[in-house]
């Protein structure tokens, strides 16, 4: 769903997994509204609108940052690109190879269940799942896995789920097992609950910032979380 800080997680994911001593890109592959690049505080030249059009490759793109990331900024303002046709789609995911010298890829999806967010999860190893524990966001939740289950073919990637915003470990547990639950016995899949991220009022000062919550305070909730 749109709003339960799908890239706030990706950036600060990413950041940790830099720390870790891992090569990381953040890919913002929302290719109508793109926002990766404002919460680092970045003005990109070139963005995937060029790669699609073929003006530009992959290699090409890729921006280093300032916090030992590399970023893919997505487009913002084309609505052309958030509706790419099946030829467009499948050129843009063998571009993707050209990203093969990180150790790990996030892509931060657009909201929703257009075939581009359904492509990039079929092309990827794990599938991240972000809910919050507001209804609207758990029922949305509860859709993008069923349409995961239903639409992609011999599904061998890890669901995992997160629970962002959550007041308490109480809450974030109780939203998880309600989902991961309904999901192994209606849609026979295994979700795998990966942990929660507290609500904190850290995150929307950082996003203020323009700087990523776990640079702006390493030691607030969300960030140790």
């Amino acid at each position: 769903k749109g709003g339960v800080g799908k890239t706030n997680i990706s950036v600060n994911l990413a950041l940790a997994y830099a720390r870790l001593g891992k090569k990381v890109i953040v890919m913002d592959a929302d290719l109508g509204l793109a926002n990766v690049n404002v919460i680092m505080g970045i003005i990109p030249r070139f963005n995937l609108f060029h790669v699609i059009r073929k003006q530009k490759t992959m290699k090409e793109i890729i921006l280093e940052t300032e916090y030992g990331i590399q970023i893919v900024a997505g487009a913002s303002g084309f609505s052309k690109i958030a509706n790419l046709s099946d030829d467009e789609r499948q050129n843009f995911i063998e571009e993707l190879s050209e990203l093969s010298n990180a150790d790990i890829i996030i892509i931060d999806t657009s909201a929703g269940v257009s075939y581009n967010v359904l492509a990039f999860i079929a092309a990827a190893d794990d599938a991240i799942i972000v809910t919050t524990p507001e209804p609207t966001a758990i029922t949305d939740a509860y859709g993008i896995i069923k349409i995961i289950a239903t639409e992609i073919d011999n599904l061998n990637m890890g669901l995992k789920l997160v629970v962002n915003r959550a007041k308490s470990v109480g809450e974030a547990k109780g939203v998880a097992d309600r989902l991961t639950s309904i999901a192994g016995q209606f849609l026979n899949l295994k979700v795998d609950y990966l942990g929660f991220v507290y609500d904190d009022p850290a995150v929307p000062q950082a996003v203020l910032k323009q700087k990523p919550f776990s640079v702006c305070d390493p030691r607030c909730k969300a960030a140790q979380c």
